[in-house]
């Protein structure tokens, strides 16, 4: 008998000091579950450091022969422009030279009143980190309609192509900002809940985005990031 009663007063004693373990983690469980969910914000605004103007030099022509000897001329006089306004070998690129028949495009009904009959377009590109010469250049490439070169950007809607090529450089600040930015967030937030902000539970990283500052400074990039983040709440 005395043994059955201490297996009672063991057993008895199990469960209360289970029943304390289970309600003491249930509540540090849901301290634990108190968290807040912020988003932080970097953005920044930089220059672009590298430009790319693809060009195209139109020709027209009725003989082939004479056209082909036009655009070689034509080619070696921009290619020479460029070297004279200060550009290197390593920033200048001679692409394709295309020629086209008009009157065999059955597409075109006006073809057969055209003027001319052979059109012909070749490529070239300039890719500099040096803007302000490409300013430079652009400005004064009219000149090269005096000896009758007809200069055309190949992307219309584009000109010239800003980039920014310097993110990485830009990356550990931007997140480490993001993130006191979250944090200043969190603890707007704890404040009027009566809490404090603890540490971080969960972060993600938003991807970063560069884009034009507004339509007429392409030149310029706002560059952004949004993290999100979990911080956890305390008493």
């Amino acid at each position: 008998m005395k043994f059955d009663w201490l297996k009672t007063l063991a057993f008895s004693a199990a469960v209360i000091v289970a029943g304390f373990f289970i309600g003491n983690m249930h509540k540090i469980g849901k301290q634990y579950d108190r968290t807040v969910q912020v988003k932080g914000l970097s953005e920044r605004e930089v220059d672009a450091d590298l430009a790319v103007w693809p060009i195209n030099i139109s020709l027209t022509a009725n003989d082939l022969n004479v056209l082909s000897g036009d655009i070689e001329r034509q080619n070696k006089e921009v290619y020479n422009f460029f070297i004279g306004q200060g550009f290197s070998e390593d920033e200048l690129t001679k692409g394709s030279t295309n020629i086209s028949d008009v009157r065999a495009d059955r597409y075109n009904t006006n073809a057969q009143y055209s003027e001319f009959r052979y059109l012909a377009k070749s490529e070239f590109t300039v890719r500099t980190k040096d803007l302000g010469k490409l300013q430079k250049a652009l400005s004064e490439s009219l000149t090269l309609m005096s000896k009758g070169i007809l200069l055309e950007s190949k992307n219309t809607w584009r000109p010239i192509e800003y980039i920014f090529t310097g993110l990485n450089e830009l990356k550990p600040s931007m997140i480490e900002e993001a993130t006191k930015n979250a944090r200043e967030v969190a603890e707007k937030f704890a404040r009027d809940s009566d809490s404090n902000v603890g540490e971080i539970r969960t972060a993600r990283q938003g991807l970063f985005t560069i884009n034009d500052r507004d339509e007429n400074t392409p030149q310029i990039k706002t560059v952004r990031v949004v993290t999100t983040i979990d911080f956890q709440l305390e008493d």
